[in-house]
């Protein structure tokens, strides 16, 4: 027993110099590092360039394009290669303002007018009035409110503009639809302009720029206007910002004044011309990402999208859960495969889950999961939790099986029970991708692969203190238990008729890592020992013995 005794110091104080070595093995991954929670699957990494779909102007690129001296007709000829300009097929149109909903408020600082369905003007007093379904006005100077027939065309007194949330240059139609409101706006289409091109490019840029701007989005308004239906266009990205007179600037009406009525015409037609913030470098073409070829939209250098701030972004760390969820398919992911179009950007993507591949479209990943742009490159993180997740004895070494794909610089790290993650090891993955990853834990343990930039979920290996029984003579149960974990409580068991458990005599660990139970047991019982110790290991329990008769 006294070389038993002395294996157990021995072995305490090398558990204690271990951890003292493994914490001087900091984390590769501190700060402002992505640590995803444990159980949350594989780690996906995006990197990519640009901000939006890519196809057509690239705002940023046209910006870089007039500081080196390009005029607007030069920057619209290059993004929309083959296209004149021409005029505009109309000077008004109706902006969706709201939509299904129940009530409205429509102010004026000024005494304002509202013409009814039957073509009858009324006079409404300066303030703010809020309509329902049965459109109920005070007008005229009267008391009583009465109800309108609808639709209802509000039209601003002088000086005044009529405020929706906003306030909005020109009239403002409302109209019951199913029992719910709609408001129209009916504006000039310069006037509309003046509210998009500031909501859609910064008005301080120059004017070069500013003037592209204008002409791309009046054209983007007549190409994609709802002909025959109640209104032309929507007020946000459905078709463009348009933010109204609150958010006008005098530089980007001056670019719309100077480009007045142009647009780009291509084949008789007036172009649908599609932009964006970034293209990362290299526009998209509408046939790479529509599968319709349009010859105005095909893929062009942009080299002054560099100024843009998401020329290039990430590293944009998206757990495996998160995209299970957001995309609704199965998991776990354990790997993802891209495909890509002529541009270079991602087309279509296969998530491996259950040894199955998901074909998902790039763009519905990034709405999904809202990314900047489809042009990017995706790396893979995963460690896969011990199957069966059973606790392991103290003294075994357990294998790990990971995943790494298009990721650098990946370290295998520990977090003992109660103290910082460590670094335990450089990881080098086979050329297929696979990690086979070897480990000791003296205590119950949680595993990760991480990188400075993030790191995937851990997995946690439950150690449990390794029992062995010496006797269970003498009116005692004795034996020792690794590592020395002094204090920790001891049971002896009892087995029942029915198979269950009854603590028949508790004690706890020695200083020196032996117990011993006061218990007499009768001849042929079967027993067991039970330590719990706690404080990062799970409970150990022995095999049945049965007393000799």
């Amino acid at each position: 027993m006294m070389r038993r005794t002395i294996a157990h110091v021995v072995v305490a104080a090398a558990l204690a110099a271990g951890f003292a070595t493994a914490a001087d093995a900091a984390s590769v991954c501190t700060g402002t590092c992505f640590s995803a929670p444990a159980g949350s699957g594989a780690l996906l990494v995006f990197t990519g360039h640009g901000w939006g779909h890519g196809v057509g102007m690239s705002q940023y690129g046209a910006y870089g394009y007039a500081q080196h001296g390009w005029t607007s007709q030069q920057i619209l000829a290059h993004y929309y290669p083959g296209t004149t300009v021409g005029k505009a097929p109309v000077s008004r149109v109706r902006v969706l303002l709201a939509d299904k909903v129940k009530t409205l408020t429509i102010s004026s600082g000024v005494p304002f007018t509202v013409r009814d369905g039957l073509g009858k003007t009324h006079t409404l007093a300066a303030g703010a009035l809020s309509l329902g379904a049965t459109l109920l006005v005070t007008a005229d100077g009267q008391a009583t409110p009465q109800a309108l027939p609808p639709p209802l065309t509000f039209r601003p007194g002088a000086g005044g503009p009529l405020t929706l949330k906003l306030p909005y240059r020109g009239q403002i139609q409302v109209d019951v639809v199913d029992g719910k409101l709609r408001a129209i706006g009916i504006v000039g289409l310069e006037q509309y302009l003046y509210g998009v091109v500031p909501s859609e490019m910064p008005s301080t840029w120059s004017a070069e720029a500013l003037k592209s701007q204008a002409v791309a989005a009046r054209s983007y308004a007549m190409a994609t206007r709802q002909v025959g239906a109640p209104y032309d266009v929507f007020s946000d990205t459905r078709s463009q910002m348009y933010l109204g007179l609150s958010h006008e600037d005098p530089a980007t009406s001056a670019a719309v004044n100077a480009t007045k009525g142009q647009v780009l015409m291509y084949d008789g037609k007036v172009a649908t011309t599609f932009f964006s913030s970034t293209s990362g470098g290299q526009t998209e073409s509408a046939a790479d990402w529509t599968g319709t070829a349009v010859p105005y939209l095909v893929s062009v250098a942009d080299p002054f999208d560099t100024i843009s701030p998401y020329h290039d972004w990430g590293p944009v760390p998206i757990t495996g859960k998160k995209v299970v969820s957001a995309l609704k398919v199965k998991g776990p992911i354990t790997d993802v495969k891209t495909t890509r179009n002529a541009a270079g950007r991602v087309a279509t993507l296969d998530l491996v889950a259950q040894a199955l591949d998901v074909p998902v479209a790039a763009s519905k990943l990034r709405t999904a999961l809202g990314l900047r742009s489809t042009w990017f490159d995706v790396g893979i993180l995963s460690l896969s939790p011990l199957s069966p997740s059973t606790p392991v004895v103290y003294g075994s070494t357990v294998s790990l099986n990971g995943f790494v794909r298009g990721m650098s610089g990946v370290s295998f790290e520990q977090k003992p029970s109660a103290t910082p993650w460590q670094t335990i090891e450089p990881v080098v993955p086979a050329t297929d991708g696979s990690v086979r990853l070897t480990t000791k834990p003296t205590m119950t343990t949680d595993y990760r692969l991480a990188t400075p930039t993030a790191a995937a979920g851990s997995v946690r290996i439950r150690v449990t203190p390794l029992v062995h029984i010496t006797s269970s003579t003498g009116g005692a149960v004795t034996g020792d238990e690794l590592p020395v974990l002094p204090g920790a409580p001891v049971q002896v068991q009892l087995q029942n008729a029915d198979l269950t458990w009854t603590v028949a005599a508790e004690s706890t660990v020695n200083a020196d890592g032996t117990f011993a139970v006061p218990v007499t047991l009768p001849p042929g019982a079967v027993y067991r020992v039970v330590v719990t110790p706690g404080g990062g290991y799970a409970p150990a329990t022995t095999s049945p013995l049965t007393v000799a008769s």
